[in-house]
């Protein structure tokens, strides 16, 4: 038989945890496809189950009274989506969508509260990404406001590639303006000049990173203090999982 290509230790959080930790969850895990588009949960709906990612990316998204809507951050196989469910807050005011098709492994809610409020390994873990990800939803704020359009978009290609093996995005041009809360002339003439100076290639919803070092050039500073602060997480998670998981 052919070995499964999924599996739990896929994402960097739950590959982290010590052994007896891991094995209490792993039973209650379940493998679920995440198509693109899907809703995970909606804005002040009850959360349900918390979302591991393992190559799916998830956009944790805001859409306003007009019909406007942003992306405030995203979430990949670093972290978790659903942390209301361990803060307390039991439901948030945005959404949550699947940016890039993929899987996830979903964890039901209580069981997550449970695990968090054992105050063990998980719960530190869970914490640093927290902060991690309200690191990256300031920034994300900042870039908005005071970066321009070309930049934002050398940031989110840049983070998005950082999540998922392939230079190829499977991406429309009016998904990122979505995403980034821009017109979709905007990302247009901005991913044109990406594509003239030869960083990427664009053709029918499909991106291909040509030239990472290019893009990281052009980006803002928002990159790399998100990527500062995620590596940071990544690095005690490296760390844990050296020590701690063994050969699983």
């Amino acid at each position: 038989m052919m070995p499964s290509p999924h599996s739990p230790t896929q994402n960097h959080l739950l590959a982290a945890l010590p052994t007896a930790e891991f094995e209490r969850l792993a039973a209650h895990l379940e493998l679920v496809p995440l198509p693109l588009g899907e809703m995970l949960y909606e804005p002040d709906g009850q959360l349900q189950y918390g979302y591991f990612p393992t190559t799916a990316i998830v956009s944790l998204h805001h859409v306003m009274d007009s019909g406007a809507s942003a992306e405030s951050a995203g979430v990949g196989n670093e972290g978790v989506v659903g942390v209301a469910l361990f803060m307390g807050g039991e439901t948030t005011p945005s959404s949550a969508v699947v940016q890039t098709a993929g899987h996830a492994y979903r964890l039901a809610g209580r069981l997550l509260k449970e695990e968090f409020n054992r105050g063990g390994p998980m719960q530190k873990l869970l914490l640093r990404y927290t902060q991690a990800l309200i690191t990256q939803m300031s920034q994300t704020a900042a870039c908005n406001r005071h970066h321009s359009i070309e930049q934002q978009l050398c940031r989110w290609l840049l983070l998005t590639h950082d999540r998922i093996p392939s230079r190829e995005l499977i991406m429309t041009q009016e998904l990122v303006a979505s995403m980034l809360g821009v017109r979709r002339e905007g990302i247009t003439e901005a991913a044109g000049n990406l594509q003239r100076a030869g960083f990427i290639s664009y053709r029918r919803g499909h991106i291909v990173l040509l030239d990472r070092s290019g893009l990281e050039a052009r980006a803002c500073e928002c990159y790399g203090v998100v990527k500062k602060e995620m590596s940071r997480l990544l690095s005690d998670v490296r760390q844990r999982q050296g020590v701690s998981t063994g050969n699983r």
